[in-house]
């Protein structure tokens, strides 16, 4: 795996640094914790040695060293910036001049908030007076609508996507949408399934609409239940988990993009507007492999129940900033800072410049979980050993209360956007165990 070109300024607190630093005087942030870009097709042995443990390595083929073909690379000229037209595309409408990234830490989003603290449980409302229909969670007094806003106060009433949580034997997910957006277009499907030995394997796939575009929300719905779909019926068939990865994104892509096809009519907007877009990452976890995948800047990290070993981010965004790092144009401190940082240069959408899906294998030598999210979580935990310290110890055995603790963190930061986290321990466990 290639490495990440050396730091000139702290990713945490952004203050200079000295050639060799183990750590950042200012903060303390661990310098060794920025990770290593993942190429596609690897198998990867995480924190040493194949594992003693599970299924062993030629248990699988290894797949063609040669992406089957859907797949794409696009990298910038040199000394060129990436233009819409080359492919970038900003996953939130235009900011103001003079943006920058922190304003995410200390400012609004574009949305007002639009309903109460979705963690606050507030005591039963009393019923309005006259009705029997569904009472105000804002003032508490007022008949909602059919339409979903309360005749009284005309407050948003939260809609069934705002908070979901699901558990599918030792896999949970939590997402919520928020304390800014308007409403939740992020997505999330889950299963477990068997393979020809036998085996459990687990699947987790997390999905991020893109906001600028039409119907972010139905994109990211459709691109996470084709995904899970697709890896659930090919992994019994004993298809490789990487190359059913593969196939997987290639089936996400064909579900949104399908979406722009349809009648105008059947559209939230005028016919002119982005196809639907949005950005996916999923992850197989078996009792020997671990195969991760992704398209956009949604991540997966790596976090080991021994919290002395390091834990790793096992995506690399596609992403502004990721490719002028990877082009040598910048450093990342420099990219970072750039207000075009997190334009997005990949997502699945009918406008999408090159459908270019990244796998990779890794396999593990200790048990551990796979934190599989969207930007509104790791927005507020960037780094591995950011994300590891935010994660619960009893994670691979409580799932679902690690999410919502994950979750609960994002919404405690600001909440400035959609938050989505999917958690799956390795190796696998029978179904049933681990359950909150």
């Amino acid at each position: 795996m290639s490495q990440m070109p050396r730091l000139s300024a702290c990713p945490s607190c952004e203050e200079p640094l000295e050639s060799g630093d183990r750590f950042c005087g200012a903060c303390g942030y661990d310098l060794s914790a920025v990770p290593a870009r993942p190429e596609d097709n690897p198998t990867i042995a995480l924190n040493g040695s194949v594992p003693a443990q599970g299924a062993p390595a030629a248990a699988y083929p290894e797949p063609p060293a040669t992406p089957p073909a859907g797949a794409g690379a696009g990298t910038p000229p040199p000394g060129a910036s990436p233009s819409p037209e080359a492919g970038v595309r900003f996953d939130r409408p235009p900011q103001p001049e003079g943006y920058a990234p922190e304003i995410y830490r200390t400012q609004p989003d574009e949305y007002p908030l639009q309903a109460p603290d979705p963690r606050v449980s507030a005591e039963p409302a009393a019923p309005a007076a006259g009705t029997g229909g569904k009472v105000c969670v804002a003032c508490r007094a007022g008949r909602v609508d059919d339409d979903g806003y309360c005749e009284n106060c005309g407050h948003a009433q939260p809609r069934e996507r705002d908070h979901m949580e699901q558990e599918s034997g030792p896999v949970a997910a939590v997402s919520d949408r928020g304390l800014r957006h308007h409403r939740n277009e992020d997505a999330f499907a889950l299963g477990t399934t068997t393979l020809p030995d036998g085996s459990p394997a687990c699947v987790a796939i997390v999905c991020d609409g893109v906001s600028s575009a039409t119907r972010p929300d139905d994109a990211s719905a459709a691109a996470s239940k084709a995904a899970s779909e697709t890896l659930l019926a090919a992994l019994p068939r004993g298809t490789h988990p990487q190359q059913a990865m593969h196939e997987a994104i290639v089936a996400a892509s064909h579900a949104v993009n399908s979406l722009a096809e349809e009648p105008a009519t059947a559209r939230e907007h005028a016919p002119h507007q982005n196809a639907p877009a949005c950005t996916i990452v999923g992850a197989v976890v078996t009792s020997g492999l671990l195969i991760v995948g992704w398209v956009g800047d949604s991540r997966a990290y790596w976090v080991p129940v021994d919290r002395g070993a390091p834990p790793a981010r096992l995506t690399e965004d596609d992403s502004w900033a990721a490719q002028m790092v990877a082009a040598g144009l910048m450093n990342e401190a420099e990219a970072y800072a750039d207000e075009r940082a997190h334009a997005i240069t990949g997502w699945l959408g009918a406008d999408a410049y090159e459908l270019e899906p990244h796998t990779a294998a890794f396999k593990p030598d200790r048990p551990g979980v796979v934190i599989v999210c969207t930007d509104g979580l790791w927005n507020y935990a960037e780094g591995a050993e950011e994300m590891a310290r935010i994660v619960p110890l009893d994670a691979a055995g409580q799932p679902l209360h690690s999410a919502r603790v994950l979750v609960g963190h994002a919404l405690d930061g600001g909440g400035h956007d959609n938050v989505t986290v999917a958690l799956v321990p390795f190796p696998a466990v029978p179904q049933g165990a681990g359950s909150a």
